[in-house]
């Protein structure tokens, strides 16, 4: 956990992907399969790796419904829309549904989905 005093470490789109995919519990197969391999394994491996940084908007929408998060936010996270003021990311619906959540509070409650979605499954 990071000091009060220390700067937000930005994940990549990449790692942020990756995060969202360990949050529903899904392999990088499953989430082939789910997304009628619209979306390939191999390709989502690449994009979580950060060797592919801008997939298209129509693969940001397949994602974003297999993992219930925000287009959006995927979308602005690739890069196709400016990064939104504080205020506008108060503004619009949060992640599970808690308002002005900091990114580190964002973060450490998708990594405990994780983790009781693990639990869950053992």
């Amino acid at each position: 956990m990071p000091e009060e005093n220390e700067p937000a470490v930005k994940l990549t789109f990449g790692k942020h992907l990756a995060r969202l995919r360990n949050a529903a519990g899904m392999t990088l197969r499953q989430v082939e399969e789910a997304s009628g391999k619209e979306v390939s394994n191999a390709y989502l491996s690449q994009l979580e790796n950060d060797k592919i940084t801008k997939p298209s908007p129509n693969v940001l929408h397949v994602l974003a419904g297999i993992y219930s998060t925000s287009y959006e936010d995927l979308m602005e996270r690739a890069g196709y829309f400016p990064a939104s003021t504080q205020e506008a990311r108060q503004a619009r619906v949060a992640t599970f549904a808690v308002e002005n959540l900091t990114p580190d509070e964002e973060k450490a409650l998708i990594e405990y989905l994780a983790f009781i979605r693990k639990q869950q499954r053992t």
